[in-house]
């Protein structure tokens, strides 16, 4: 099955990045006045927010860096903006000049990432916004456009949409087509014009003739192949492939408005939940107009990597664990082995429920391999009759070896 890899990958890295990072401002949404669901979203006047896309160059970008960091997280794939809903591209494109091409720094920054998070063997992701709001026969968002409204945006003509979907397609063409295999295409702004406008139907046809073994999200609606909650971990995890989208702050681009980050346990925390749920974490990260990480993020980034290179195994390529009855916490599972995420700090010991307790082997802290004390009972009718019961597990935890993010403990089952 061509999905298997993103179905165990759990962790990828998502970097929102164009030429309005000069301008230390939110990606696309300042140009028309901001939305209700990013709190630190600037209003810029369009020409202004426009501006900054002659002059992008970026000459501290180092997509290696990105590539080695990406890496020693564990993560197994990488998207990037190709293309946001500002519409200013970041390959070099034969469809306009609004692009990377026609900037001071002219190197097309989608091929430069590919080759370096492709030479650390992640696997290639490229975003793309449907909705354009610099092309003229989107038609173009000006200011007398706003306030943006999700019901009442500027519409096309018909001659104008036949000319815009041309322009759309050609451009997806060219990301599909010149830079050897894409793994993910991840649209957006699909909410914009009706499904009949976006003909998605022929435009699946066209991603998957050019590369057969593509996902494509759920944001070209009707043809995802996973699905895309943003900004949170759902109750219940959808029934087929899934990741969410997160960001460290509360801004997908470069935003020095915004300083209300997530810690870097509250990172750790959602990332053994998501693998407890059997969903991928795309965690977002902002360059900013130098094209160097901020620096809040990167101690993050580096706080889950030195987790991580403890605790990778307990996250990577599993399966989810017990059911939320059994065991109050995430926990996943890779052949006999369950991983226990301890994401509350024990009294002294831990319960898990419903196990078959005479096959447990042993128990162990998975950072160092100290194994731990437990004990186990069951119904006593089970005992006497059952030869495999399942029963309770109780694990002792010594204080000294809790870990500050996330402690786990692995329960090996014969």
């Amino acid at each position: 099955m061509m999905n298997n890899w993103f179905n165990t990958a759990r962790l990828g890295m998502f970097v929102h990045w164009g030429h309005s990072s000069q301008q230390e401002c939110e990606l696309s949404w300042p140009l028309v006045g901001g939305v209700f669901s990013l709190p630190f979203c600037q209003d810029i006047p369009v020409e202004k927010y426009h501006s900054t896309a002659d002059n992008f160059n970026p000459q501290q970008y180092n997509p290696q860096e990105w590539a080695y960091l990406a890496k020693s997280l564990g993560m197994k794939y990488a998207i990037l903006t190709a293309k946001h809903h500002d519409g200013f591209a970041l390959f070099h494109t034969q469809e306009s000049d609004f692009s990377i091409a026609s900037t001071p720094y002219k190197k097309d920054i989608v091929r430069e990432f590919i080759d370096a998070m492709r030479s650390e063997g992640l696997r290639i992701g490229l975003y793309f916004s449907l909705s354009d709001w610099h092309h003229p026969d989107y038609p173009a968002f000006t200011e007398a456009d706003k306030p943006y409204r999700f019901d009442k945006l500027p519409q096309p003509t018909p001659q104008q949409w036949e000319r815009y979907l041309q322009f759309l397609c050609n451009q997806i063409r060219e990301l599909l087509s010149n830079y050897g295999q894409i793994d993910i295409i991840w649209f957006d702004g699909s909410w914009e014009r009706t499904l009949e406008q976006w003909q998605v139907q022929e435009l699946a046809k066209i991603i998957r003739e050019l590369q057969p073994n593509i996902l494509i999200n759920d944001r070209l609606p009707n043809c995802g192949d996973f699905a895309t909650p943003e900004q949170f971990i759902p109750s219940h995890p959808p029934a087929h492939l899934w990741e969410t989208c997160l960001t460290i702050n509360e801004s997908w681009g470069y935003n020095s408005d915004d300083h209300c980050f997530k810690s870097s346990r509250q990172l750790i925390h959602t990332l053994c939940e998501v693998a407890g749920k059997g969903g991928n974490l795309l965690l977002n990260v902002s360059p900013m107009g130098n094209g160097q990480i901020p620096p809040e993020q990167l101690e993050r980034l580096k706080d889950i990597a030195d987790w991580m290179s403890q605790h990778s195994e307990s996250i990577l390529d599993t399966m989810p664990g017990l059911e939320p009855w059994q065991f109050y916490g995430p926990s996943t599972r890779k052949g006999n082995r369950l991983y226990l995420h301890l994401l509350m700090q024990p009294y002294e010991t831990i319960s898990v429920r419903g196990i078959p307790i005479k096959q447990v082997k042993s128990v162990s802290v998975l950072a160092d391999g100290t194994p731990l004390n437990f004990t186990s009972r069951c119904a006593i009718m089970d005992s006497l009759l059952n030869p495999n019961p399942l029963g309770e597990l109780t694990i002792d935890v010594p204080e000294s070896l809790i870990n500050p993010y996330v402690t786990v403990i692995y329960i090996d089952i014969e």
